[in-house]
């Protein structure tokens, strides 16, 4: 047995040495204490990152079908009242929205950015059509207006051009005018009085769109209607000079917001130089799908960005506005959260030990023995 211990202690790696031989300097004092600050500060940092997950990330084609795609967005319009604004979406399988008015509020600001009204009833881009004939057709150029009056007329020559003489109609028959806004002749009167009273001010859309998943487009067109109708008319004169499309994007993302996502368009800001036209942007939107250290998957989205000034002085005359026109990356992005393992952390915690101890024990060595060596010079006199 005493034979075994001898030949296990003959295996001793780490020999003692006698105190009595050991010699403590000034040098090694200060080398021990900033290698034992050192090792304390990668201790702290070593064990932050194993509480922190670490996130692994691969690419894969994406092959899902027939989901939606949710478009969140914040926008201001400094110089575009709220009744001229409208939102549209388009994309290449033919499915078009118009006007959209749901899951969108709207907010009229002043000329300071400060909020005069809010409303949650949609954006409701108000427009002006060419207006109602008697006949029950719109007015075309060169023809004379004959409006309507809804069935009050005592004769079949009356016409009723406003919404007062229909009013008056109405008030001869004995009836009452409960809708207005069903009126050709009231709408119009009532939308240029809109557009006059809010001819200098702007406007904050913000809410979400739901898409299908394929190539398209939304936008934020100002005065459509008016543009669209094709029509004179004198007290929206105002609206000849062409619009201000200047924006600020606040906030612009696909999909649900996940740990760490960047949405490049956040707090972007465009001015308009001196002649209004188109402002649009190309985006590739990229699936994403993060998965959370519980195993809960987040499918969202992330995008990159091209824009591009088109100018109004061209011919044909493009439709002002600002348009968003995005399309799908095949690859799909897969974000894994994970947790290091114990037995990697203890690891790098001895690596972390054993390499400050051996670098810290070469450099002591290498100024003990420098000092030593110019010592003994000094004594020999080769240097004073």
């Amino acid at each position: 047995m005493d034979a075994f211990l001898q030949r296990l202690k003959r295996l001793d790696a780490y020999p003692k040495v006698n105190e009595d031989f050991y010699k403590r300097t000034l040098s090694g004092g200060i080398v021990t204490l900033v290698a034992a600050v050192v090792m304390l500060l990668l201790f702290i940092s070593e064990t932050r990152s194993y509480f922190y997950s670490a996130t692994e990330t691969k690419l894969v084609v994406d092959t899902s079908r027939g989901e939606r795609l949710r478009v969140n967005f914040d926008i201001t319009f400094p110089s575009i009242p709220c009744t001229l604004l409208s939102v549209d979406t388009m994309d290449i399988s033919g499915e078009q929205h118009h006007d959209i008015r749901h899951d969108i509020e709207k907010r009229r600001l002043d000329s300071h950015g400060n909020v005069i009204e809010a409303r949650k009833e949609g954006i409701g881009g108000a427009k002006i059509e060419r207006p109602l004939q008697k006949h029950g057709g719109r007015l075309d150029k060169g023809e004379q207006y004959c409006g309507t009056c809804y069935g009050a007329e005592e004769s079949d020559e009356q016409c009723c051009n406003s919404c007062e003489e229909v009013r008056e109609a109405y008030k001869k028959k004995g009836w009452a005018l409960t809708n207005p806004d069903l009126i050709d002749q009231c709408a119009r009167e009532d939308f240029v009085e809109r557009v006059k009273t809010q001819q200098d001010e702007g406007c904050n859309v913000h809410g979400f769109l739901d898409v299908s998943k394929v190539a398209g487009n939304f936008h934020f067109a100002p005065g459509k209607g008016f543009y669209e109708s094709n029509i004179d008319v004198p007290e929206l004169s105002v609206l000849e000079g062409g619009f201000n499309i200047t924006h600020k994007i606040n906030k612009l993302s696909f999909g649900t917001e996940f740990p760490g996502v960047v949405n490049p368009l956040d707090g972007a800001q465009w001015i308009q130089p001196a002649s209004d036209g188109t402002y649009q942007y190309f985006i590739k939107v990229v699936p994403t799908i993060y998965t959370d250290i519980r195993g809960h998957n987040i499918h969202s989205n992330q995008f990159s960005v091209t824009e591009h000034f088109r100018d109004g002085n061209i011919l044909p005359k493009p439709q002002p506005g600002v348009f968003f026109f995005y399309d799908f990356s095949p690859i799909k992005v897969i974000f894994t959260e994970e947790n290091r393992s114990l037995l990697h952390y203890l690891t790098n915690l001895c690596a972390i030990v054993g390499g400050v101890f051996t670098v810290s024990g070469i450099i002591d060595s290498f100024i003990y023995h420098g000092q030593k060596a110019l010592k003994k010079k000094m004594e020999l006199g080769k240097y004073r």
